[in-house]
């Protein structure tokens, strides 16, 4: 049984509302890509609480006075698996212009369910880990052994885990255990915790090959 405290689902009616449309096997993939989006903009709104604020003085057209920014000097990171991961690329740049994306290339061996690395964009130094805030995104955690993977490029820096987070629109439960196995203290961000993985690793009810459905290569 996973720990119900590190799991943050977000559930407000405008997720739940794309929520049903991205499931939906008669929605087309633009309607399941709009759906992601939306729900990916909620779900980064909510990540995004744990980054540091500074104050900065500035000028309306009316007085000068001092409000909240997000810190400038922290290094903001969001890294999204590739390749369903993508969709949540766009929105973070709105969201979070100030961000680095680094993209992470896994996909899953359908044998062994293990994730086989392609691709990694995460060769930089982390001086100051400290000052490093990492968002890793995957629309669908089912066995969670790729974001275990991507949270171990930025463990491995020295970043603390409390500044790492993982983001994803559908979890299993499976995952989400597999996950604090390995990382007990790491937040997850999602829009729902589903019944459980069949014996292909599909999460259930899910929405299908989310890759597929978002990029209309079923």
């Amino acid at each position: 049984m996973y720990n119900k405290e590190k799991v943050r689902i977000i559930s407000n009616p405008v997720v739940l509302l794309n929520l049903c449309t991205m499931r939906d096997k008669n929605t087309d993939s633009q309607g399941v890509r709009i759906a992601a989006r939306k729900i990916t903009r909620c779900l980064l709104y909510e990540a995004s609480k744990n980054l540091p604020l500074v104050d900065k003085e500035i000028t309306t057209p009316l007085k000068t006075f001092t409000t909240k920014v997000i810190d400038p000097d922290i290094n903001l990171i969001i890294s999204p698996i590739l390749r369903a991961g993508l969709i949540f690329t766009d929105e973070a740049i709105d969201i979070l212009p100030q961000a680095t994306i680094r993209h992470i290339g896994m996909y899953r061996d359908e044998k062994t369910l293990k994730p086989v690395w392609y691709y990694n964009k995460v060769p930089m130094e982390a001086p100051e880990p400290d000052r490093f805030y990492i968002y890793i995104t995957d629309p669908m955690l089912a066995t969670g052994n790729s974001l275990i993977e991507a949270i171990k490029l930025y463990a491995d820096k020295g970043i603390p885990i409390k500044n790492i987070k993982g983001i994803s629109i559908i979890s299993a439960p499976e995952g989400l255990e597999n996950i604090q196995k390995h990382f007990p203290d790491i937040e997850i961000i999602t829009a729902a915790v589903d019944e459980h993985l069949n014996d292909k690793g599909y999460i259930v009810p899910g929405m299908g090959d989310a890759g597929d459905r978002i990029f209309n290569t079923l």
